[in-house]
């Protein structure tokens, strides 16, 4: 029998990644390894490769801050702070920073730390344990799995581990690219393999399907409750003659909260909540829970909304408002009557064993009106009249919403992909999601904060955070202690009064125009930027890109011309 494959064959297939950049030649290295691995490995082994600890789905977290990696780094290593700031300054990366001080170490005492090989069914079985440790001194636990498990690692093994550990692996192997890697390697239908991993947000699994079904499994697969389906996604437009050109003239329009997209899952009385991001945010929502319990008129159910922070009147609060509820699950019994929680659905993609993205936008409608109970639903316009439209986003601005959505009528749910079938139009139309990367300790009575903020765009071709601007207004000095807080958290050095940190925390910018710069990188700069809310919604991977960024500068280089 084959012995179980190494977890170093993985790190050195990462490794080999990290340097390839033609999309045929990432693909095929991936797709020979899957080849070669034991059938019960193929599921855990696709997770790690693109840097996923654990599924969406399972309601287990690491909760490992990188304050605890860093700890378990220099535990292992022997290294100061100091020195692993210096290797942190090298390589510009915590794992290889953690690869640069192993070998180190190997040369001063000419040995490796274990001779029993890892493997990667047991570092799978060491990242559960880790996020199993839970309760009291959990901290401490977490951080001595960590040490054990490193102990174990080779230099190159501990570079990856420490990769997967913090959410960092970014060697430009993407979701997209493993969907491709899978149906090379069991010689499976790509789109099949793309649409059951919409469907279920699992690759390991998807793998495993189209390894021991071939294209017969992937086609059956559906929807599976309490696995997050990823989430549609609407164009941004800047008027509504852009939504009626896209629409063929007729459009239905909702309004569009300042809120938090929910996706809820119910099966009789177990009610789980997830985030955009497919994380499960049930403990912060406990009357959006019950709430569905209550009135979600359906055995099984997986229905899609807007939570929103409300006023007293019921009326709609700022997104900061409702972050608070997502960040302070211990003291939620205490915001729960601070930051009361308002349910708007707005779609549904399953009902009692039948899978309906594919039925129609109004048809899907429909159904989630017969269902809803006393749940409100957004509030909707179906037209054709361009000023009944304008009068009904204006409407929506005045009632503190934040713009409207536009749905095609006949529209099917596509999950995970964003295209013309919703558009969002919104009161401020030049914003941008943008990522910290970096952050400056401010001045006066903001010394103590890290108040300046550096903000990146992901480059498409580089798979890299490149800045794009810095900016130090539009949040109060509450949030600014909150958010020094956090980068505290993920820092990864200081030089001066700048702190490098990981790119985790995303950000809302507004801006009047881009322009070009000779400073950043990224070759262009954001004029008189200022922060609209923190999207704890979204992740890093999400913010625009570098390539939208320059389409903005030239359709503002076309109108100053034709100007």
């Amino acid at each position: 029998m084959k012995s179980e494959t190494r977890f170093l064959e993985l790190s050195e297939l990462c490794e080999r990644l990290e340097v390839t950049s033609s999309r045929i030649s990432l693909v095929n290295l991936v797709a020979d390894f899957l080849r070669k691995l034991q059938p019960f490995e193929v599921e855990s082994a696709v997770r790690l490769i693109i840097g996923y600890a654990l599924p969406n789905w399972d309601p287990r977290v690491l909760e490992v801050g990188f304050a605890t990696l860093i700890e378990a780094i220099q535990k292992i290593t022997g290294a100061t702070h100091k020195e692993f700031l210096n290797a942190l300054n090298q390589t510009g990366d915590v794992g290889a920073s953690t690869k640069l001080l192993m070998e180190q170490m190997q040369l001063k005492r000419q040995s490796t730390l274990s001779q029993k090989p890892l493997t990667i069914n047991n570092v799978t079985k060491a990242i559960e344990a880790i996020a199993e440790a839970i309760g009291p001194k959990s901290r401490v636990k977490k951080k001595r799995l960590i040490e054990a498990l490193l102990s174990q690692a080779s230099p190159l093994e501990a570079k990856y581990l420490i990769k997967v550990l913090g959410g960092e692996m970014r060697h430009g192997f993407s979701e997209g690219l493993m969907e491709e890697a899978i149906a090379t390697a069991f010689s499976v239908d790509a789109t099949l393999v793309q649409r059951a991993n919409l469907l279920i947000s699992d690759l390991g699994l998807v793998a495993k399907i189209a390894l021991n079904e071939g294209n017969a499994g992937l086609g059956k697969v559906k929807i599976i409750l309490f696995h997050p389906i990823k989430p549609m996604l609407a164009e941004p437009v800047q008027n509504v003659d852009e939504i009626f050109k896209a629409h063929d003239g007729a459009s239905s329009l909702e309004y569009k909260p300042d809120g938090a997209r929910v996706q809820i899952h119910k099966c009789g009385e177990c009610v789980r909540v997830f985030s955009r991001r497919l994380t499960d945010v049930t403990e912060s929502l406990p009357d959006i829970v019950d709430l569905v319990k209550q009135n979600l008129q359906a055995n099984e159910a997986i229905v899609e909304g807007e939570a929103i922070a409300v006023d007293n009147q019921g009326k709609p609060k700022p997104f900061q408002y409702l972050m608070r509820r997502f960040r302070r699950i211990k003291e939620i019994e205490r915001t729960l009557k601070e930051v009361p929680v308002q349910l708007q659905l707005f779609d549904i993609m399953y009902l009692d064993g039948q899978q309906l993205i594919d039925l129609p936008y109004i048809e899907r409608r429909r159904k989630l009106a017969e269902i809803c109970g006393r749940i409100q639903l957004t509030k909707q316009v179906f037209t054709s009249n361009i000023k009944d439209a304008q009068k009904f986003f204006e409407e929506a601005l005045a009632s503190g919403y934040e713009g409207l959505i536009a749905k095609e009528p006949n529209s099917l749910y596509t999950p995970g992909i964003r295209g013309k079938k919703w558009l969002k139009l919104k009161r401020v139309p030049d914003t941008l999601d943008l990522v910290v990367v970096a952050a400056d300790y401010g001045y006066g009575y903001r010394h103590a904060w890290l108040s300046d903020y550096y903000l990146a765009a992901r480059n498409l071709e580089t798979n890299e955070y490149e800045i794009v601007g810095k900016c130090f207004t539009g949040l109060t000095d509450d949030v600014i202690q909150w958010m020094t807080q956090q980068l505290n958290e993920i820092k990864l050095s200081q030089q001066g009064r700048t702190v490098t940190v990981v790119p985790r925390i995303v950000l809302e910018v507004a801006f009047t125009e881009i322009q070009r710069s000779p400073t950043y990188r990224s070759g262009y700069a954001l004029r008189f930027a200022r922060i609209v809310r923190i999207r704890d919604d979204k992740a890093p991977q999400d913010v625009d890109t570098v390539q939208r960024i320059a389409e903005i500068f030239e359709h503002q280089f076309k109108i100053k011309s034709a100007n």
